[in-house]
């Protein structure tokens, strides 16, 4: 039984890349968040310019009792132009990715609680956003399922540079979290 009160957020540092390219190369992460094998550097590339906010892209370690579990992000979808068009949302929109990391905590109920907990704190505190935005593959049910938990709405799926994405849809004025213990 997990008390849903101990997930946390804490901003990705460099300290912790070591854990991206454990849960990126190893686990259920990576069969749905890349599909390849990671070099450390490749990780450094890819989350350095998160960290040193030389890219427009929140990035966070997601926390149970101040240990870390899993990644989470987020970005207004307009910051990055190729993805707006591919998705073509046309409001104020913000994206979100994220994954759990930790075997112990996958299946285990808490990825509605983590959404539904970073929306409201993160998400649309952050950002003056309409709406959040998912766009998990088609093919990863587990997740589309939890999405739908949560109040997410499939709106069409399109192909982008990264390959079909399943677009999904929460209105802020939709939201409505969960609360309680777990």
């Amino acid at each position: 039984m997990f008390d849903i009160g101990l997930i946390n957020f804490r901003r990705l540092n460099v300290n912790d890349l070591d854990y991206m390219y454990k849960w990126l190369n190893h686990g259920y992460a990576a069969e749905w968040y890349g599909k390849k094998q990671f070099t450390m550097k490749e990780i450094e590339e890819k989350y350095l310019p998160y960290i040193n906010n030389e890219k427009p892209t929140q990035a966070y370690l997601i926390l149970y009792d101040d240990k870390p579990i899993g990644y989470i992000q987020t970005y207004r979808i307009q910051d990055y132009e190729d993805y707006a068009k591919a998705i073509d949302v046309d409001e104020n929109a913000s994206g979100l990715d994220l994954f759990i990391g930790e075997d112990d905590y996958i299946h285990k109920g808490l990825g509605k609680y983590i959404i539904s907990k970073f929306l409201d704190e993160i998400v649309f505190a952050l950002y003056d956003t309409e709406s959040c935005i998912l766009g998990p593959e088609p093919d990863n049910i587990a997740a589309i399922k939890t999405y739908e938990k949560v109040g997410f709405k499939h709106i069409k799926t399109v192909e982008t540079e990264d390959g079909a994405e399943y677009i999904m849809r929460l209105g802020k004025d939709e939201f409505t979290k969960f609360l309680g213990e777990y």
